[in-house]
């Protein structure tokens, strides 16, 4: 498993294209047949995706995390950005369809990952924190999860915000996770910018096409920098950092948290005028 180590602000401010790419993009996390998982000192949150295609993938233990199974001390939040698929989890078995949701909690052992058709399989986008409590295993339709519509047409940011594992949803230790989906003509996430000063966050853009790419903007909100994303590319996101993008095409994305508060409103808020 990668691992990415924490970086302070002051230092980022020097970074060029290159290094940016190399401290805080996750790419080539899409692998068939495989979970392909990266490891960041940022509260410790594992970030990843599972494709089965031809066979059925095991939620497998890595020696980075010191323990008996992956899921001995952590909680993990899946949602399936692909054709339809099945997670098993001690035996219990969960159909995702594209958007739904499901969260493990500490103590599950045997976690199995697997798709319906090989032609259009299931990709499973994964985030996973520490956990010291158990919550139970909980899964979440994205018909069914609270949502809301922000933006305007006229700001090029009319979109649809879903929360799935938050303070009035799925229960978690730590975990906070949603999608986001841009209507047709906006390009604009996160309007106003902010940060958290007590939580990271990870963007893990899709739904972007082939010939697409969207413009990730981060660093502290007087000393922006930026990032070329493709589709299925993650994005850390420190706590001193703000996390917006633009794209040449509307997309869609999920952000996933872990910290000290699960409160979906813990930000800290920018004018757009504020930034340089």
């Amino acid at each position: 498993m990668k691992q990415i180590q924490a970086v302070h602000s002051e230092d980022f401010k020097s970074y060029d294209t290159e290094k940016i790419r190399e401290r805080f993009l996750l790419d080539d996390l899409k692998a068939t047949d495989k979970a392909n998982f990266v490891y960041s000192h940022y509260d410790r949150m594992i970030t990843g995706l599972i494709t089965p295609v031809n066979s059925v993938v095991d939620l497998g233990n890595y020696d980075i995390l010191r323990a008996e199974y992956f899921l001995e001390r952590r909680e993990l939040g899946v949602i399936n950005v692909g054709g339809a698929g099945t997670i098993v989890a001690d035996g219990t078995s969960y159909d995702l369809n594209k958007k739904d949701c499901l969260y493990l909690g500490k103590g599950v052992k045997d976690v199995k990952f697997s798709s319906k058709e090989s032609g259009n399989p299931a990709v499973f986008y994964a985030l996973s924190a520490p956990a010291h409590t158990t919550y139970p295993t909980t899964f979440a339709s994205h018909a069914d999860v609270f949502s809301a519509d922000l933006g305007a047409v006229e700001t090029a940011n009319q979109r649809t915000i879903s929360r799935y594992i938050h303070k009035d949803g799925i229960q978690s230790c730590q975990l906070v996770m949603g999608l986001t989906s841009l209507a047709t003509g906006s390009i604009w996430n996160t309007i106003p910018p902010h940060t958290h000063d007590r939580r990271m966050e990870v963007y893990f853009y899709f739904d972007v096409e082939e010939d697409q790419r969207v413009i990730h903007f981060m660093g502290e909100p007087q000393q922006t920098r930026h990032i070329v994303m493709a589709n299925h590319e993650a994005v850390l996101s420190p706590s001193w950092s703000i996390h917006s993008g633009a794209g040449t095409k509307n997309y869609s994305f999920i952000w996933g948290m872990a910290g000290e508060n699960l409160d979906y409103a813990d930000m800290d808020t920018f004018a757009v005028g504020e930034l340089r």
